[in-house]
């Protein structure tokens, strides 16, 4: 049985950061990753972002959204983590009680 490639984003993973996203198909006799180098499919390969909670007051949190990694993320060997900083938490405006016209 032949094996179909279908091109796709795959991840660059070397000393466990994402160093490159390329687009290939998966058919190492057309093109390998670098040497040591781990390479995963973009699409499926969970990664921990930081994003914004509904909560009072609302701060940022990590959560696993698959497909999301991107040049930079940390890889642990079963979940990548986003490598920016955790943003500043929004300021909630301050109100006085009063109603301008």
């Amino acid at each position: 049985m032949l094996q179909e490639f279908v091109e796709q984003n795959y991840l660059i993973i070397e000393s466990n950061v994402v160093t490159n996203i390329v687009v290939w198909d998966g058919d190492t006799t057309q093109w390998t990753p670098p040497q040591g180098s781990i390479a995963l499919v973009q699409a499926t390969t969970p990664a921990k972002v930081w994003e914004l909670n509904n909560l009072i007051p609302p701060s940022y949190e990590l959560v696993e959204i698959i497909g999301a990694g991107a040049i930079g993320f940390i890889w642990d060997g079963s979940v990548l983590t986003t490598n920016e900083p955790k943003p500043a938490n929004p300021v909630q405006p301050t109100t006085s009680g009063t109603v301008s016209a």
